[in-house]
């Protein structure tokens, strides 16, 4: 099975995460390298790597790049992804996360627990974004999608 054994942001020009967004970025990376699946489809005639594989993410001209490595550093895919598609449901994600994370130092469980079940099911969305993007590039499952939506909003909304 293919899969992402090392995964790097490049969050160089981002502001400093919050400790929440930081513990976010945390769990979804940890979450990822413990397990993922993440294979290359053959397009054309072309020799495809096999994984494991290094993936960085970074944002370039307003485009998501993930540069997809061997373990020995040789290029095995890179595609540049529109950000449009994610705008809006990032957007949405990180405005239930703030609500999430005050609802959960003032309200009492059964609120805080509607507002998680909102926040999982917009975080479902991106994830199901991210799969459509890229078909025909990469197959991911859900929870790698879910994981990697994670590190793509940090990304997009700026830390």
């Amino acid at each position: 099975m293919s899969h992402i054994a090392h995964i790097a942001l490049d969050d160089a020009n981002l502001p400093t995460p919050t400790p929440e967004i930081e513990q976010e970025r945390k769990v979804a990376m940890f979450d990822l390298l413990e397990g993922n699946s993440f294979a290359l489809p053959k397009r054309d005639d072309r020799l495809v790597p096999d994984g494991p594989y290094n993936l960085n993410l970074s944002i370039r001209d307003k485009r998501l790049v993930f540069d997809v490595r061997t373990q020995e550093d040789q290029l095995a895919a890179e595609f540049h992804l529109s950000l449009g598609p994610f705008r809006q449901v990032v957007k949405d994600y990180f405005q239930i996360c703030k609500s999430y994370y005050d609802a959960v130092k003032t309200m009492p469980p059964g609120q805080i627990e509607t507002i998680d079940m909102a926040r999982r099911g917009i975080h479902d969305e991106g994830s199901r974004v991210l799969q459509e993007r890229l078909e025909g590039k990469a197959e991911i499952d859900t929870d790698t999608a879910r994981r990697l939506f994670t590190l793509i909003s940090i990304l997009h909304f700026g830390g």
